[in-house]
C-alpha cells in the first residue's frame, strides 16, 4: 500500500457563503452520522460529525473508493444521484463512502456494494485494498472532501445489478484502460475527483512496474 502524500487542493471557494447557506437549510441526514478523523498516516484520532467533516475547511477523515470490474476489464461507472450534497450527477468508479468506527475497509465496501448496487458477496471473491492516498477538493460552495482514501478493487463473475435509485442515477460499463489513456474521449462524463486520482495512480503504478521489468 502506498503512503499518502500531501493533499492536492482546489483553489477558490467562499467559506462565508457556504456557512450562510447552511444556516437556512433543514438538518441534513449526514448531521446524524459520524466519520473517523485520521492523521496523514490514516491513524484514527476520533469520531467526528460527518456533516462538519465536509463543511468549511473540512476535517481529514478515513474513506474508501471501490472499483468494480467485469471479466473483460471494463470498469463500472455509477452516476451519483442528483440529490447528493457533494458531486451530485458526477460519475464514480464505482462506489465511495466512509467506514464507521470499528469497521474494516473491506467490510464497509461490501456493505455499500450491496446497499447501492445490489452486489452480493457471492458475485466476487477477489476484493482487496490496492492503494491509499490523501486529497482535498472543494465542491462549489456546498462543501469539501479531505480524505485519506483507500482504493479497493474487485471483479464480478456475475454482473447482475440492482441499483438503489436514491443513491445511483445511472450505470455505465467503460473499458478501463481506454478511459485512463484517453480521458478526452469521455469529456461528457464528469468524473468524481477521488476516482480520477485513484485511476491515475493505478495506471501509473502499472507503467512503473512495466518500466522496471524492462530494465531488469
Amino acid at each position: 500500500m502506498s503512503t499518502p502524500g500531501a493533499p492536492a487542493e482546489d483553489h477558490e471557494h467562499d467559506d462565508t457563503d457556504q456557512e450562510h447557506e447552511h444556516e437556512h437549510e433543514p438538518e441534513h441526514k449526514n448531521a446524524r452520522q459520524n466519520v473517523i478523523a485520521v492523521d496523514e498516516d490514516d491513524t484514527a484520532l476520533e469520531s467526528v460529525n460527518r456533516l462538519e467533516a465536509h463543511t468549511g475547511e473540512g476535517i481529514r477523515h478515513r474513506a474508501f473508493t471501490a472499483l468494480v470490474f467485469d471479466e473483460d476489464d471494463n470498469v463500472l461507472l455509477a452516476q451519483r444521484a442528483p440529490e447528493k450534497r457533494l458531486w451530485g450527477t458526477y460519475w464514480d468508479g464505482t462506489v465511495a463512502s466512509h467506514p464507521v468506527e470499528g469497521q474494516r475497509q473491506t467490510e464497509a465496501t461490501r456493505q455499500r456494494l450491496e446497499e447501492e448496487l445490489g452486489i452480493m458477496p457471492d458475485q466476487y471473491d477477489d476484493l482487496r485494498v490496492t492503494d491509499r492516498f490523501e486529497y482535498k477538493r472543494y465542491f462549489e460552495n456546498a462543501g469539501v472532501e479531505h480524505e485519506v482514501c483507500a482504493v479497493l478493487k474487485l471483479t464480478l463473475a456475475d454482473v447482475t445489478l440492482d441499483p438503489n435509485e436514491e443513491e445511483v442515477a445511472g450505470l455505465l460499463w467503460v473499458p478501463y484502460k481506454r478511459l485512463a489513456d484517453n480521458p478526452e474521449w469521455y469529456r461528457q462524463l464528469r468524473l468524481c475527483p477521488w476516482f480520477e486520482i485513484a485511476m491515475r495512480r493505478d495506471v501509473q503504478t502499472d507503467v512503473d512496474a512495466q518500466t522496471k521489468a524492462g530494465l531488469e
